[in-house]
């Protein structure tokens, strides 16, 4: 099973997970265009794709979904509140009905020969969900945009071969930053995204000795900066109260605009 980001990061967010036999998108939020491209550089072309997986209805998540859908008729997965917010999205124009397909939290499907296991997550949004996905005893998980985690997330997030997780701002820059008072309160609240710290303190509750790789995700562009979220998560696992160091792991930061290195597990 591979893992890899085509975009990940505040202006945009596109998820390449598959296996041999089956191919999904977690989310486009990028152009077509631009979707198209990093598919590309994968070896897959739109025609590939058996599902795109949508975690919520936020521009940076379906900026390029109407396209690619409309282009070459992908399902479309999301919850039943994401898919009436979506519906209302002029931006997206005219989507056949019958490709929207609804998931439930906490409730397993399958496309082809992988697993997928939609999961709650906090953030300002109709019904947003990430996604765990398997195949056979591997596992990978998606999950940014969440203010806040609890045991549950916790829970959810346990045992897994490879993450892509939510690392997106540091709070001193963006309490610093140009960003207006109700916006910095809304990305600072229990709705809205995930410090460095608090991802670093996630991950110390979930480390493993099957863990391969963590993918630092959706990254903010004015609150945030690669070379920060990197450290910042591994001095919080350093520090914290977990048998393990960072070195231990690999610690990626996914690319805003650019394909990382695919991730096998």
């Amino acid at each position: 099973m591979r893992l890899c980001s085509i975009a990940s990061g505040s202006s945009g967010n596109c998820i390449y997970v598959g296996s041999e036999a089956a191919h999904l998108l977690v989310d486009v939020g990028i152009s077509g265009r631009k979707t198209e491209k990093g598919l590309k550089e994968l070896d897959l072309t739109g025609n590939d794709i058996d599902g795109i997986l949508i975690t919520h209805e936020h521009a940076d998540h379906i900026q390029g979904l109407g396209i690619i859908a409309r282009k070459y008729g992908i399902p479309i997965y999301a919850t039943a509140g994401t898919i009436e917010a979506m519906k209302g999205c002029s931006s997206l124009g005219s989507v056949d009905a019958g490709l929207y397909h609804e998931v439930k939290e906490d409730t397993k499907f399958t496309i082809k020969d992988l697993t997928i296991n939609p999961m709650r997550i906090s953030h300002d949004a109709a019904q947003p969900v990430a996604y765990r996905i398997s195949y056979g005893n591997r596992r990978v998980a998606v999950c940014t945009d969440l203010g806040a985690y609890n045991d549950y997330t916790v829970e959810c997030l346990k045992g897994m071969d490879a993450l892509l997780l939510e690392a997106n701002h540091d709070v001193n820059m963006l309490q610093v930053g140009p960003y207006p008072y109700y916006l910095k309160q809304r990305i600072l609240g229990d709705r809205g995204h995930l410090s460095n710290e608090n991802t670093g303190r996630l991950l110390c509750r979930i480390l493993h000795d099957g863990l391969k790789t963590v993918l630092l995700g959706h990254l903010s562009k004015e609150n945030n900066l690669p070379e920060l979220a990197y450290e910042s998560v591994r001095m919080e696992i350093n520090m914290g109260d977990n048998p393990y160091k960072a070195g231990d792991f690999d610690i990626q930061v996914a690319r805003r605009s650019e394909v990382t290195p695919a991730v096998i597990v």
